[in-house]
């Protein structure tokens, strides 16, 4: 068994200390690639370098729409430069967030426009973060799709019906994150189900949200397991058949090796 933890934040303080122990656990758990995803300029340094250093690790380079609003001059110009790494498989994490509205409105949405431009150039995959935000995230999206299909991701995915069968429209990959597993998240799962299994994607979002049974615990690349299992049982799949199905959607959206 194969799986891709499609989304883990590798570079933060909580990893400081481990991350070569925790991605080591990872592999052992059948974990054979990871995409270390970042959210500021010095994020995206720190997963280019640690995935040339692990052969498990890719990178995705961009600005967060929570941390836009400091990012200095001269750093988008770095993100460009950045994007054309070895290693580099996506660009982002971007999109829009209002609950915690860090960043103004106008200052998000830029970026996110920037990001999915940079993503078309370089023939990547983008990762959309969308909280409390989904009229305005599929409103940027159907405007960049025009009459196109897009590469890219809806990253941990909870949100509505109305969000989900727009991504589905306009090409996106959906991509279910520990959320899934937690016993509320009935009308998550449903929805879940209802996504074409060449579409689906799976995720840790760690060290957040650690998924059932470490639920209150540190996240890691590991317990990407757990969300599978759920995603198999929904769609009435084993978690070996799961496995293999989100793995070769990964290999071919990423470009990264299936096994």
């Amino acid at each position: 068994m194969h799986l891709v933890d499609t989304h883990a934040h590798l570079d933060e303080d909580a990893f400081s200390q481990d991350v070569d122990e925790v991605i080591a656990r990872a592999v052992s758990s059948g974990v054979t690639a990871m995409l270390a995803v970042a959210t500021t300029l010095e994020s995206s340094r720190a997963t280019i370098a640690l995935a040339a250093r692990v052969p498990q690790v890719f990178a995705a380079v961009g600005i967060h729409p929570n941390y836009a609003v400091q990012a200095k001059p001269g750093d988008w110009e770095a993100i460009e430069e950045l994007a054309a790494s070895p290693k580099v498989v996506a660009i982002g994490e971007t999109g829009l967030d209002r609950y915690w509205d860090h960043t103004p409105f106008d200052v998000q949405l830029d970026y996110f426009r920037r990001q999915m431009e940079l993503a078309k150039r370089r023939d990547l995959p983008f990762i959309v973060h969308c909280r409390e935000a989904e009229p305005d995230v599929v409103s940027v999206l159907r405007e960049a799709a025009g009459a196109s299909q897009l590469k890219g991701i809806m990253h941990s995915f909870c949100g509505g019906r109305a969000t989900l069968d727009a991504a589905l429209e306009l090409g996106l990959h959906i991509s279910f994150a520990g959320m899934l597993t937690f016993k509320k998240n009935i009308e998550l799962r449903e929805l879940a189900k209802s996504v074409p299994l060449e579409r689906l994607l799976v995720e840790t979002d760690s060290p957040y949200l650690a998924p059932q049974p470490h639920r209150g615990k540190r996240n890691e690349p590991a317990f990407v397991r757990h969300t599978a299992e759920c995603l198999a049982e929904v769609h009435g799949r084993t978690l070996d058949e799961m496995a293999a199905t989100t793995t070769a959607n990964a290999a071919r959206l990423f470009g990264i090796p299936g096994d």
